[in-house]
């Protein structure tokens, strides 16, 4: 491992750790697979320290993100058990350093992923399907950064929050989406917006995985990116979020913020 990799590595998971931001890394420093190297020696430093592997997330997954950004494809990040906040439960937002919140699609699968998917497979690789919120938190000061620096930022990922469970696919290209803060509406979308639909973000999962020589075991979760713009958390708020309405809705998945401390 360069030295540039482990103290890039290091720095970002004491930046996660202790909710204390980082300057960005000078332009340049290093490339787009460097800076995978450095997201996977980062999250190796939390399995040491007894984290568990949960899942992958998944990144860019607006077209018009990716043009915006330059690339012709998605960017993922892990998601470990320490991640995992109560759905209907308090959220600590001491535990991050500037959070924001989206609305999401998580799926959990049935069957390991360890190869590239079509779209009809997909489905039969998933166990079920629930409405979601992630929580982001760039280890960056001011929430700045390039493509390069996000990746091995671990793509922002910080936090997750994971409604109930159901095998109601049916539909997923195009549910509302609604998420309010104490009751107000912050973001309305559609999980269209997800790829055209969320499913597409399980076959792109299976296509990165295969590129990076690595699988995805049963009983992970994918979280298919967001449906909206995210917002910024603050404290005492109840935060909720409904995807789709009527039989065939997602259902509702929620929590409320508390200021915590570092």
């Amino acid at each position: 491992m360069s030295q540039i990799l482990a103290d890039a590595a290091l720095a970002l998971d004491a930046a996660a750790s202790q909710a204390q931001a980082i300057p960005q890394f000078a332009p340049g420093s290093f490339d787009l697979p460097t800076a995978y190297a450095i997201q996977h020696a980062s999250i190796a430093r939390r399995f040491e320290r007894g984290e568990r592997l949960k899942g992958i997330k998944l990144g860019f997954t607006s077209r018009a993100k990716m043009v915006q950004m330059g690339v012709d494809s998605l960017i993922w990040g892990y998601l470990t058990d320490a991640m995992i906040e109560e759905d209907g439960g308090p959220v600590d937002l001491g535990r991050y350093i500037h959070p924001r919140v989206e609305p999401e699609v998580c799926f959990v699968t049935r069957r390991t992923i360890d190869a590239p998917l079509t779209a009809l497979e997909a489905a039969d690789y998933l166990e079920a399907v629930a409405p979601a919120m992630e929580i982001i938190d760039s280890r960056y000061r001011d929430f700045r950064f390039s493509l390069e620096d996000v990746v091995a930022d671990n793509c922002s990922s910080a936090g997750l929050v994971v409604g109930a469970w159901s095998r109601r696919f049916d539909g997923l290209g195009n549910h509302g989406v609604r998420m309010q803060f104490d009751g107000r509406d912050v973001q309305v979308g559609s999980t269209g917006a997800i790829l055209g639909h969320p499913l597409r973000s399980v076959v792109q999962a299976a296509r990165l995985l295969h590129a990076a020589q690595a699988s995805l075991p049963a009983g992970s979760l994918i979280m298919a990116g967001a449906a909206t713009a995210a917002e910024a958390l603050r404290p005492g708020l109840h935060v909720s979020c409904s995807i789709g309405c009527g039989d065939s809705a997602l259902g509702c998945v929620a929590f409320t913020t508390q200021p915590g401390g570092h």
